[in-house]
């Protein structure tokens, strides 16, 4: 995530988070509140460098802190107490309304030293009684959110994040941390709106739950009070269609079942294992049989039932295996590549693959020649045409065009490209599919809506245009053509 930069207290007070310093009234200006001194360098342990420090700066210059104890420490990884929580909001509110922080509760009298901050709070409906018998407790991250957001006016504040943050949070990719369960979700998300908060990683976590620190909590209060300092998200938000960010790996599903020692003639058993390998996003497997039983015979079967059952998942592009064995322990490893990539390049190539298939998928949504209520069979039909529509046949068939990787960047390929590429663009609308195949052909096999359907794309492809007759063919029609 990238981000847009960055009164008097009662004496016996002077260890809570903001200090004892009383301030005159002051116009707020436009950006936030009006700065009353001056900020250089009081606090020994904030660091000019910590992300914190602006926040902890702009506080100190309106006289809303003067540090923990010691006039020269703040202590930022400190914890706050609810009380400490209601105490900055009120003086946060005091300060808007009357320019001085402390005026608004001193009109108040209570026995406990938080009571007047909390009425002031109170009887501006900024807050029940929701907190009672926690006031003495550290607070949470969701706790400082619902004080903060009825610290101010909403007036005060513009929801320049609202946008991004209905659609973030709505479509899942931010603030995920967040649900309908969590406590004061509504609270939480204004500050988002608000650029009060922006998340501690990538997919901006709030971490509701966890105890708020007090270099948090002067972030929080800062941008609540400076409108330079708050915070502009420029979050990317995927379209719920879009399979931005899918793997290889994620198109193949397995329930963790392994044999260690498959039969080869058990298509159940080794597919398993493929399924496995695959899932994890790997390109070896291990396999172990009873010392002193392997023969060069089954090893030979071993490599070519593996070998035929990953061409059942052409878009993963493997086409080749080698094997390593000994006979005498019982130990054999296969490793998958590509004859057309090299051990080297293969990733590369399986990751440029997959990416060009999601900017052809997205592209087709975006379109809407693909919509939600679409039959799988009418999915099908559609990517099906533009195979055929993007695609010419090589009939010099050069290696590279036995792969989806050159159907989708330069429009070539033979029936092993044809095939791969379109299963790819199949298994990213969630429909499952595999190949057939003879001595010198291989096609799809996808099950449309519970139906299985035999979809030949590049006999479709015809020099006249889109050939329909091969689509979502019945096996026997498609074996019928050799």
């Amino acid at each position: 995530m990238h981000i847009k930069r960055y009164a008097a207290a009662l004496a016996l007070l002077t260890a809570l988070l903001f200090g004892t310093l009383s301030t005159p009234a002051q116009a707020r200006e436009a950006e936030g509140f009006t700065p009353i001194r001056a900020y250089a360098g009081q606090f020994a342990d904030v660091s000019g460098s910590a992300w914190y420090y602006d926040a902890v700066k702009a506080l100190y210059e309106l006289g809303l802190t003067n540090g923990k104890g010691r006039a020269d420490r703040f202590d930022p990884d400190g914890d706050l107490t609810v009380a400490e929580v209601v105490t900055m909001a009120a003086r946060l509110r005091s300060l808007y309304e009357t320019g001085d922080s402390e005026a608004g509760p001193a009109a108040l009298s209570g026995g406990v030293w938080y009571l007047p901050y909390a009425s002031y709070l109170q009887e501006r409906g900024a807050l029940g009684n929701e907190l009672e018998g926690a006031y003495d407790r550290p607070a949470t991250r969701a706790e400082m959110a619902h004080v903060l957001a009825g610290a101010l006016p909403r007036s005060f504040l513009e929801p320049v994040n609202r946008k991004v943050v209905s659609e973030g949070h709505a479509g899942g990719q931010y603030i995920r941390d967040v649900t309908e369960d969590t406590p004061y979700q509504a609270d939480i998300l204004l500050l988002y709106e608000w650029g009060v908060a922006g998340g501690v990683d990538q997919t901006g976590s709030f971490l509701p739950g966890e105890k708020i620190s007090r270099c948090q909590a002067a972030a929080m209060a800062a941008r609540l009070a400076c409108g330079g300092l708050r915070l502009t998200l420029d979050w990317v938000i995927v379209p719920a269609y879009s399979s931005r960010g899918v793997t290889m790996a994620d198109l193949v599903k397995s329930d963790g079942t392994f044999y260690a020692a498959p039969e080869p003639d058990s298509r159940e058993q080794i597919d398993a294992d493929v399924r496995y390998m695959l899932s994890r996003g790997e390109r070896e497997i291990s396999l172990e049989y009873p010392a002193g039983t392997l023969t060069h015979q089954t090893v030979d079967q071993l490599l070519s039932a593996f070998l035929e059952c990953v061409r059942q998942y052409a878009e993963q592009t493997y086409n080749y295996v080698s094997v390593t064995f000994s006979l005498r322990t019982g130990l054999i490893r296969l490793s998958f590549s590509s004859s057309f990539y090299g051990e080297e390049l293969v990733e590369r190539y399986r990751e440029e693959t997959m990416a060009y298939a999601i900017v052809a998928h997205d592209a087709l949504w975006e379109a809407g020649m693909i919509t939600e209520d679409m039959l799988e069979y009418e999915k099908a039909r559609v990517y099906y045409a533009w195979i055929c529509d993007n695609c010419r046949y090589d009939h010099t068939y050069a290696g590279m065009s036995h792969t989806g990787y050159r159907l989708f960047r330069e429009g070539v390929a033979v029936c092993d490209g044809y095939t791969a590429a379109y299963n790819l663009l199949l298994k990213l609308e969630g429909i499952s599919c595999g190949t057939s195949s003879t001595a010198d052909h291989i096609w799809t096999v996808a099950v449309l809506d519970g139906r299985s359907c035999h979809i030949d794309t590049t006999w479709g492809d015809q020099s006249y245009g889109v050939e329909y007759s091969y689509f979502a063919m019945t096996e026997e029609a498609a074996f019928a053509r050799f």
